[in-house]
């Protein structure tokens, strides 16, 4: 090899190795520490590659062609020009998928750079061709798991096939991205590491860059550097790129949320040197989803301390359309797109508010996500809470805001107080509040009829 590496030798093993002392079925799965840490070192350059059509899609019903380029406009503008979302991945099986690409590619975007995903088969690289794409990624299934319980073959048999479909990518000028799934049960020096470095041999010969996504394809993997492989995220990317010789900028990290660490394992993949955390949209994806995609972009802001040229309001946009348009419903309490993520309900919080809002909001959010700070009126809101959603509601000035004391206020909170004594569980609508308004503070009957 023209990288001098220690050369990990394939041991094509008879049996499985199911590693039972971290994966016991009938238990929940161990996390061992083995004391080593590996040396930090985070990737020169890293962004965001996006799988919202592919792994996306399986976890949903299918995108309309129209949905898809209206996805596509979004991530492109949501990265900005300097591609910070990297790429998107694409089917390209049905006549339906290859639509979706056309369109996508008319758009004549260059960022993200629309991919392909294929099985490990010679012959779907045909399509790759006819649709004019430079990459692709291709599925070659990792632990012992897959090789042996799924495919039913040797560690040694099922890497020459993968090999085999690297050469042909490779003859026909296509990039490979090798999606080495479920790594975090795979033996990472008995297959992964053979594997990889004799990746990182073809790539020399070639001249073309072949890309190792680590995929977490069960959520196994965690961020901490002293935890045994395989779950170990810092581990496996030091691996890939130590031992393996593939450079960070080719090395990409792909998990699920199985066990709540997905977001975390990504921005862990970029300490250790991984430049292209893969994600969707909303964490769309598979079983628990993937780490999200706008997600990624406020933690790349927070790591760099650079916009680069994102337009994080955006994000509010692709919220509200998954909701008008496609018909997703979003969890109310989900982080920067949720109906209520930057909402309160308590009276004490809106006191605060009331007072200066950074008390208890994360960010500006009506700059940054143009979403400002809101307030949903229970019985548990206060005096403040109503005070503070007229306030709000109208868009009053420090002149013109109504006071906590105000026995407007007063009067309507007691209403308030008096509904949740039967059977009410839901907020106060906007309706309601606008009629005590013209009951209690006349002055806001003026102000809500010039807004019909």
């Amino acid at each position: 090899m023209g990288t001098r590496l220690v050369k990990y030798e394939l041991k094509d093993v008879s049996e499985p190795n199911l590693m039972r002392d971290i994966f016991p079925y009938d238990s929940v799965c161990r996390i061992i520490f083995d004391d080593r840490f590996p040396e930090r070192k985070p990737a020169k350059r890293f962004w965001i590659t996006d799988t919202t059509f592919r792994d996306g899609q399986q976890a949903r019903p299918p995108y309309t062609v129209k949905q898809i380029v209206d996805i596509y406009k979004f991530l492109s503008k949501l990265g900005g020009p300097n591609g910070i979302i990297r790429q998107s991945e694409f089917f390209i099986y049905t006549d339906k998928d290859r639509k979706a690409v056309e369109e996508c590619l008319e758009l004549g975007y260059e960022f993200p750079e629309i991919t392909a995903w294929i099985r490990a088969v010679k012959e779907d690289f045909r399509l790759v061709k006819e649709m004019g794409l430079k990459e692709t990624g291709i599925l070659t299934s990792a632990s012992d798991y897959h090789i042996f319980l799924k495919l039913k073959k040797t560690r040694k048999q099922i890497m020459d096939e993968y090999l085999g479909v690297v050469k042909a990518a490779l003859d026909a000028g296509v990039t490979p991205r090798c999606h080495l799934e479920d790594a975090t049960r795979a033996d990472v020096y008995g297959f992964c590491i053979p594997f990889i470095q004799e990746l990182t041999k073809l790539r020399e010969e070639s001249g073309i860059p072949i890309k190792v996504r680590i995929c977490d394809t069960m959520g196994y993997g965690v961020p901490w550097p002293d935890t045994e492989l395989p779950r170990s995220v810092p581990k496996w990317v030091r691996a890939v790129i130590d031992e393996g010789g593939t450079p960070e900028e080719l090395v990409e990290w792909h998990g699920h949320n199985d066990f709540h660490k997905v977001l975390t394992n990504a921005v862990c993949a970029w300490f250790y040197g991984c430049s292209a955390a893969n994600g969707t949209l909303l964490g769309i994806g598979e079983r628990t989803g993937n780490p999200p995609v706008e997600a990624l972009i406020i933690e790349y802001i927070s790591l760099t301390g650079n916009d680069s040229g994102i337009d994080t309001t955006v994000i509010t946009e692709i919220a509200r359309y998954y909701e008008k348009e496609i018909g997703y419903k979003i969890p109310s309490n989900y982080p920067f797109v949720g109906s209520d993520f930057n909402v309160t309900r308590a009276g004490i919080h809106a006191d605060g508010i009331m007072k200066n809002e950074e008390i208890y909001n994360i960010f500006d959010t009506g700059k940054i996500l143009n979403r400002p700070i809101g307030v949903a009126v229970t019985d548990k809101s206060g005096l403040a809470g109503v005070a503070y959603w007229f306030n709000n509601y109208f868009g009053l000035d420090e002149q013109e805001k109504v006071d906590k004391k105000h026995p407007g206020i007063a009067k309507i909170y007691e209403w308030v107080v008096e509904q949740y004594k039967g059977d009410r569980t839901s907020a106060i609508t906007t309706e309601e509040l606008l009629d005590q308004g013209c009951k209690h503070l006349p002055e806001f009957c003026d102000r809500r009829r010039g807004e019909r």
